[in-house]
């Protein structure tokens, strides 16, 4: 079944590079892949790894989350969370605060519906630069009023500590 997998995941590949209208030896080039292995995984016969699907992803200006749906390396749901929260960090309207308040209700809401975050999720969800479980609560931490609630949370923490 595995290798039905392989093959859809190959012809889809073939078809964007089509559409790209790139040659076999063209993608070759611009990927750094050889071109008899790029035949091989257009004709199902082997199974890429993530590195070279990305690699291709690039080349043919296409997701690679969605390569690495159709050769099984990420689920569906996956992708979609994973796209989701790269749309919302590439925004160039909202600012890094706004970006992590999303991300959270995001998570909130998934949490709510069933759905678990990815593993990652908080380090995505606050770029590094949240209260870590194991930090010390702010000494000036008190009740606050108003749409600004922790507007300057990620501004006063210290990220090496």
């Amino acid at each position: 079944m595995a290798s039905l997998n392989v093959g859809n995941l190959g012809e889809y590949l073939r078809e964007q590079r089509r559409a790209a209208q790139l040659s076999l030896r063209q993608l070759a080039d611009a990927t750094g892949v050889s071109n008899p292995y790029l035949s091989q995984i257009e004709r199902g016969l082997r199974k890429p790894s993530a590195d070279v699907l990305q690699q291709v992803a690039k080349a043919l200006r296409i997701s690679a989350e969605t390569l690495y749906v159709r050769a099984g390396i990420l689920d569906e749901r996956e992708r979609e969370e994973l796209e989701t929260r790269a749309v919302i960090l590439a925004d160039p309207s909202i600012n890094e605060r706004q970006k992590n308040v999303l991300l959270q209700i995001y998570d909130s809401f998934r949490r709510e519906n069933g759905f678990i975050p990815g593993p990652d999720a908080d380090a995505n969800a606050d770029g590094g630069a949240g209260p870590r479980k194991d930090a010390e609560p702010r000494k000036d931490a008190g009740p606050r009023k108003g749409d600004d609630a922790g507007a300057d949370a990620t501004e006063d923490q210290d990220p090496h500590s």
